[in-house]
């Protein structure tokens, strides 16, 4: 067990925890954040999708113990008030069918729309390509990917 302290959605979050600990249990079991899902537990599914420092990362395959400093962002971080043009675009366009794996495909989605901010469907296919959706949802997030890109160039943020 060691006692680690993470930057989580913007606050410093002290916690005990074995280092092999997969941050994804970390964050649902002892800081009730369980917006990203357990998913297929090999980092394949994207479900348990977080940020460190930015770049989607699979919180399932990633011991605690080497998060280090980088921030991690969940889907509760990403916006504090529920309106990000991901968040807007999705309800809009009533993107999901059961909605189990959409917190991992907002994740994945912000990172690109920030790297990329009017992405193209291939563009949108590569960066969400592992992100597997049960319900075969692809075609409603590429739109909502193509509408939260339209309402951030409105400064709907």
């Amino acid at each position: 067990m060691g006692q680690y302290t993470l930057s989580i959605n913007g606050a410093a979050r002290t916690l005990d925890a074995a280092p092999e600990t997969p941050l994804l249990w970390v964050l649902r079991d002892q800081l009730q954040l369980v917006g990203s899902k357990f998913g297929c537990g090999i980092g394949q599914c994207g479900a348990c999708t977080v940020h460190l420092d930015g770049v989607p990362t699979r919180a399932c395959v990633t011991p605690v113990g080497e998060v280090g400093r980088r921030q991690v962002t969940t889907i509760e971080g990403l916006s504090k008030t529920g309106d990000h043009p991901l968040q807007k675009a999705w309800q809009e366009l009533d993107v999901p069918q059961c909605g189990y794996c959409q917190a991992g495909q907002i994740m994945t989605a912000a990172a690109l729309l920030k790297k990329s901010p009017k992405p193209s469907d291939a563009e949108i296919d590569a960066a969400l390509d592992g992100n597997l959706c049960r319900c075969g949802t692809y075609l409603r997030i590429r739109a909502g990917i193509h509408r939260a890109a339209e309402l951030a160039a409105q400064g709907a943020v």
